[in-house]
């Protein structure tokens, strides 16, 4: 089996989701081994990072907080790539 921490960056957002889901049934149904689940486990835990920093990084590229004058968040422009 391959390491997940080198196949999980190279994972879609889509693809992670499905497999995150995949390893909650597997965890879920209580029938996997102690040692099995706690590698399920980290992997699992490695594509929910993964997941939240895709989702971050596409929040990212949409939307830029603007802040007033008070230093509190006024509102939103589209996010800058330039």
């Amino acid at each position: 089996m391959p390491d997940s921490a080198d196949t999980t960056a190279d994972l879609s957002f889509e693809d992670a989701l499905k497999r995150l889901e995949t390893i909650v049934a597997q965890l879920e149904s209580g029938d996997v081994p102690l040692d099995r689940s706690i590698a399920l486990y980290a992997e699992g835990d490695k594509l929910r990072a993964r997941c939240e920093q895709r989702l971050a990084e596409a929040q990212a590229r949409i939307e830029q907080i603007v802040l007033g004058g008070d230093g509190g968040p006024a509102g939103l422009k589209p996010f800058d790539t330039d």
